[in-house]
C-alpha cells in the first residue's frame, strides 16, 4: 500500500487535473490524504469528488508539519508527497517511483519536475537545468524535494520531516538519511508538471534567450499539463425579459447553438427568471437548473452581481467548474470554433481571463471632469501605435470560478482574442439592430454552418 499525501493550499485550479492524473495510475494500490491549509476557494470540493481516503486540516501550516500529519493519518507501507499544483505527466509516474524500493539501501526517490507552458523563463530555466534527463544516486547530495517524492514509512517513523522550518524540511530529512548510510535517488522517469521554480531576481532577457533555446530542442511541448478535454467547463448565459426573436428563431437560440458546437463545454446553463425563456432554452438544448430572483433583473443590477449568483446556485448543486465560458445572446454572429479557441489559449498561456476585443485604431477619447481628453498617444501613424482595444465580452469570456466568487470578471492575468470579422462585431439589441440582423442572417449561416 502506498499512501499518497498531497498538500493544498487554494489549488482549485490545478486539483481535479491532479487528482484525476493520481488515480489513472497503472499501480492501483494507494490511498489518497489531502491535507488542507484552509482553502477558501472550491478546492475541498473538487477533492472530494474523488476516493479520497480523508481529509486533515492546519491552520498553522509549515511544510514538514503539514506532511507529517498526513503521514500519521495514512496506512501505507511506502509514502509519496505531492504538492496539489504538482500534476502526474504519465500513468507510470506512481509505479517509476516505487520500483526504485527494490535496493533496500534507498531511503527516499525523488521525481522530474517540468514547466508549464506559462510557467515564468525563469522557472523553465531552472527546472529544466535542476531536474535532467538523467538519473541519479545520492549518497553526499541531500538535495530532494517534496513536491514529488515517495519515501520508506519505517525510516519516516525514525526520523519525520522538521516541524520548525518554513522551507527545506525535504533537504534536512534527506541529510539525516544519507547520515545514516542510505542513498537518494533522482528518478526523472516519475515526472510532474510544476509551475514553481527554484530561483529569482537574475537577469531577464539572458533567461528568455536560453529558455527559447531549450525550448526549441524539447521533444515533448510543456502545454501538456491540462488536459482540456478533462477539465469541467460550463458556460453561462445570462438573460432577462422576454423572448425575442430574430429570423423566425429566438435570439436566445444563436448563442445556445454556439456553446453545444463546442467540444469542451460540459453543461451550457441558463440564468434566467422567465419560465418562458427557461423553456425556450430547454428546447434548443441548454440547462436551467434553477430560475434566479427576478430582482437581479433590475436595471440597475450589475452582470458580475448575476454571474456571482449564478455561480453560487451551480455550485449549490454540486456542480464544480474548473473554467467559466460567460456568453449573451445579443451576439449572434459568433465565428466557428471561437469558444474552444479561447479555451485553449487561455490554458496554454495560464490566463486567468480571457475576452474577446476588436483593434482599434481611431483615436479614442473620454470625457473627464467635463473636459475632453486623449487616452491613447495621438494623431501618429496607426503603425507605431500601441494597440488598443474595445471589449466584446458577450460574444465569449472565459475565466475562472475563483473571481466570480468574489464578484467580478476578470483576473489579474488578462489576454485578449482579436475579433476581426465584423458581422460578429455587431451587438443586437435595438429595433434598428434587428432590422440589420435580419437582413444578413441567412448569409451568416450559410456560410458559418459547422459542416462546411
Amino acid at each position: 500500500m502506498i499512501s499518497i499525501i498531497i498538500r493544498t493550499k487554494n489549488e482549485e485550479r490545478w486539483i481535479t487535473s491532479c487528482l484525476r492524473a493520481v488515480f489513472k495510475q497503472t499501480y492501483k494500490e494507494f490511498e489518497v490524504i489531502i491535507v488542507d491549509n484552509e482553502s477558501t476557494d472550491s478546492t475541498l470540493e473538487k477533492a472530494v469528488q474523488f476516493n479520497i481516503a480523508k481529509v486533515a486540516t492546519t491552520k498553522d501550516y509549515k511544510p514538514g508539519l503539514a506532511l507529517n500529519m498526513g503521514i500519521r493519518e495514512s496506512r501505507g507501507k511506502f509514502i509519496v508527497c505531492l504538492s496539489g499544483h504538482c500534476i502526474p505527466v504519465n500513468d507510470k509516474w506512481l509505479y517509476n517511483l516505487l520500483r526504485n524500493f527494490d535496493d533496500g539501501t534507498v531511503a527516499g526517490v525523488y521525481g522530474r519536475q517540468e514547466p508549464m507552458s506559462f510557467s515564468s523563463d525563469f522557472d523553465k530555466r531552472d527546472l529544466s537545468i535542476i531536474f535532467g534527463l538523467d538519473k541519479k544516486v545520492q549518497t553526499k547530495d541531500s538535495f530532494f524535494h517534496n513536491a514529488n517524492c515517495m519515501i520508506k514509512r519505517d525510516l519516516w517513523e525514525k526520523a519525520s520531516f522538521n516541524e520548525n522550518v518554513a522551507n527545506i524540511e525535504d533537504r534536512i530529512w534527506a541529510k539525516s538519511m544519507l547520515g545514516l548510510g542510505f542513498k537518494i535517488i533522482y528518478e526523472p522517469e516519475a515526472s510532474v508538471f510544476h509551475y514553481h521554480g527554484v530561483h529569482h531576481h537574475h537577469n531577464v532577457e539572458r533567461c528568455k534567450n536560453i529558455v527559447r533555446i531549450m525550448e526549441s530542442l524539447e521533444e515533448n511541448p510543456s502545454d501538456r499539463h491540462l488536459n482540456i478535454e478533462n477539465l469541467n467547463i460550463i458556460a453561462i448565459i445570462p438573460i432577462r425579459g422576454s423572448v425575442q426573436y430574430l429570423k423566425e428563431k429566438p435570439l436566445l437560440s444563436y448563442t445556445i447553438e454556439r456553446a453545444l458546437q463546442s467540444k469542451y463545454i460540459k453543461k451550457t446553463i441558463v440564468s434566467t427568471d422567465n419560465p418562458e425563456l427557461a423553456l425556450v432554452a430547454e428546447s434548443f438544448g441548454a440547462k436551467v437548473p434553477f430560475l434566479r430572483d427576478h430582482s437581479l433583473s433590475e436595471d440597475h443590477v450589475d452582470i458580475e452581481r448575476v454571474l456571482q449568483y449564478s455561480l453560487n446556485e451551480i455550485e449549490s448543486l454540486r456542480i464544480y467548474p474548473d473554467l467559466l465560458v460567460l456568453l449573451e445572446i445579443t451576439f449572434p454572429f459568433r465565428p466557428l470554433n471561437i469558444i474552444d479557441n479561447m479555451i485553449k489559449q487561455l490554458t496554454k498561456n495560464g490566463l486567468d481571463t480571457i475576452v474577446a476585443a476588436k483593434r482599434e485604431n481611431k483615436s479614442i477619447w473620454r470625457e473627464k471632469e467635463g473636459k475632453i481628453e486623449l487616452i491613447e498617444e495621438g494623431l501618429i501613424p496607426r503603425q507605431f501605435k500601441t494597440p488598443s482595444y474595445i471589449g466584446l465580452r458577450g460574444i465569449c469570456c472565459v475565466t475562472h470560478p475563483e473571481f466570480l466568487r468574489e464578484g467580478k470578471i476578470f483576473g489579474q492575468k488578462i489576454g485578449i482574442y482579436e475579433i476581426n470579422n465584423p458581422y460578429s462585431q455587431i451587438e443586437v439589441r435595438e429595433e434598428d439592430d434587428f432590422r440589420m440582423a435580419e437582413g444578413l442572417v441567412g448569409f451568416w449561416l450559410e456560410n458559418n454552418r459547422i459542416d462546411r
